[in-house]
């Protein structure tokens, strides 16, 4: 056998499997976008990959770490593909068992995704079956080149003839990979284009009973690099377990509140947007953020407060935890003290003025002000069960994160940046500071190992949102380092020692370093 038939083997798995995907993204149109075995697989990887990975990719990506996910699974798809290919040109055989295990993998991943149902398995059995009929085509059939059936180079007076035909192999298989993307491509076009954005720019959201304070003069303080006090709904972090965004219908949603109550509840939207609506400012904040990092926001609120709801509800004694379901199966609990102590937790219809984004929860999501996210904030809104945390651990629990979840007391330099060129003399050093629930009462800032100096506090709409800060430095020539902390309103200053996101949140002082001269 030839290192040629080698090279042309593995084009011809590669070449295979695109098909399969291809061809499965296509299927998944009608079988719903997550039973494509890309996205049925990444969606176990997520469930089961260890902590410090999905932490390590957040770091490393940020909000595009479910992209980083399905790019990785492809390359990783396309070496194993290369290797069957290779192998199914001296043993066909192996070429057929690989695309069986993929069809198995692929079965197996979208029939376990929540709510899956029969035909999610078709996907991967169509799309392995398509993928056997090309590697046959490329090996054996009519398409592959002599160098692969006849597993010998060729001879000098059949060389022109080898040329053609591996002209002819190139040509077949380049189209056959440009069909696949393109149909593959297309499936998932027709899969956005079924989403439920027709139905989003219809709703019109009511006006709330009791609207948001206004934002107080001085509240932005518009310095360049300093994030603004309310963050747009198109800047506004994304970290979810959701690979593909759940397409809920409006008009088919219905929420359920249940379990350890003396009265059963069953809304629809419409019952929702008829109740009293309340409008507040909450910052929200991802767990996973490092200090320093960006995954926090600021948003306009409109919403159903949730006391009332489960007042009506009335829990049991001992049902001291909320378990929210999202449409895709994720699950976060929340104590059921803190969603009736008086805050404004609420299921959230709009942002910032307008309907919910479809990446943020739309139609309903939950909002609980001074709680991470993974432990309040479920998208796409399906179910509240009353239960308690002594009988049901919710989605990241069994994966090592803390029950609950309250926020820290955190503060953040974004000007200026280690990459800024300074001069000597005043720098606006500024940044933000948070403390949901609790709000804060003072930012302090260091230079070097020098005295804390107490910084400019800007003014806030309530203790549920972060507050901008600025400090003015006299900077003079030399490499420094600066560093934040601040006190809440309780009189807890936030703690020098670092640590990391799991199990309850990061900690530590921001620092940057910067040049001046």
């Amino acid at each position: 056998m030839t290192r040629k038939s080698w090279r042309f083997g593995a084009l011809a798995g590669v070449a295979a499997a695109a098909v399969a995907l291809g061809l499965a993204e296509l299927i998944a149109v009608v079988t719903g976008s997550r039973s494509a075995p890309l996205v049925a697989v990444g969606g176990v990887v997520v469930d089961h990959v260890p902590e410090s990975l999905k932490q390590f990719a957040i770091t490393m990506f940020g909000v595009h770490d479910k992209t980083a996910l399905l790019v990785g699974t492809a390359v990783l798809l396309a070496l194993f593909a290369a290797v069957i290919g290779a192998l199914s040109v001296r043993w066909l055989a192996v070429g057929f068992a690989g695309i069986g295990l993929f069809a198995a993998v692929g079965v197996a991943a979208a029939l376990t995704r929540p709510n899956a149902g029969p035909s999610a398995a078709l996907p991967a059995l169509l799309g392995a079956a398509a993928a056997g009929a090309t590697l046959w085509l490329l090996v054996v059939g009519p398409l592959a080149p002599a160098e692969v059936t006849e597993l010998v180079a060729p001879s000098v007076h059949e060389e022109e003839e080898a040329v053609e035909g591996r002209r002819r192999f190139l040509k077949s298989s380049g189209l056959i990979v440009l069909g696949a993307v393109a149909v593959g491509f297309a499936g998932r076009w027709l899969s956005t284009r079924r989403s439920v954005s027709t139905a989003r720019a219809e709703v019109r959201l009511p006006p709330p009973a009791t609207p948001a304070p206004e934002v107080p003069a001085g509240s932005d303080l518009r310095l360049p690099e300093l994030s603004s006090y309310v963050t747009p709904n198109d800047d506004f972090y994304r970290i979810d377990t959701a690979l593909v965004v759940p397409q809920v219908d409006p008009a088919e949603w219905k929420l359920r509140i249940h379990g350890r109550v003396r009265n059963e509840i069953e809304l629809t939207y419409a019952d929702l947007l008829a109740r009293p609506m309340i409008e507040r400012y909450v910052t929200l904040a991802c767990v996973s953020n490092e200090v320093g990092g960006d995954l926090i926001g600021n948003a306009r609120w409109l919403g159903v407060p949730l006391k009332p709801l489960l007042d009506q509800a009335q829990p049991l004694d001992g049902a001291d935890q909320v378990v929210g379901r999202s449409a895709d199966g994720w699950t976060c609990g929340t104590p059921t003290a803190i969603m009736r102590d008086g805050r404004d937790a609420m299921l959230a219809v709009g942002m910032n003025g307008a309907p919910l984004p479809i990446e943020h929860g739309f139609p309903v999501r939950v909002v609980v002000p001074g709680l991470y996210g993974y432990v309040s904030a479920t998208k796409w809104v399906v179910e509240l069960e009353v239960t308690s945390f002594a009988d049901y651990d919710a989605y990241w629990v069994p994966r090592g994160w803390s029950q609950q979840g309250p926020i820290k007391t955190e503060s953040r330099i974004d000007t200026p940046r280690g990459r800024n060129s300074l001069k000597a003399g005043p720098v606006t050093v500024a940044g933000v500071a948070w403390a949901q629930h609790r709000g804060i009462s003072k930012v302090e800032v260091q230079v070097d190992n020098g005295p804390w100096q107490e910084a400019m506090l800007a003014r806030a709409v309530s203790d549920d949102t972060w507050i901008q800060w600025s400090w003015t430095w006299e900077a003079t020539n030399g490499d420094h380092v600066l560093r934040v902390r601040a006190t809440d309103k309780t009189g807890q200053t936030q703690t020098s020692q670092p640590a990391d996101p799991a199990p309850d949140g990061a900690s530590g002082y921001h620092n940057v370093s910067v040049s001046v001269g």
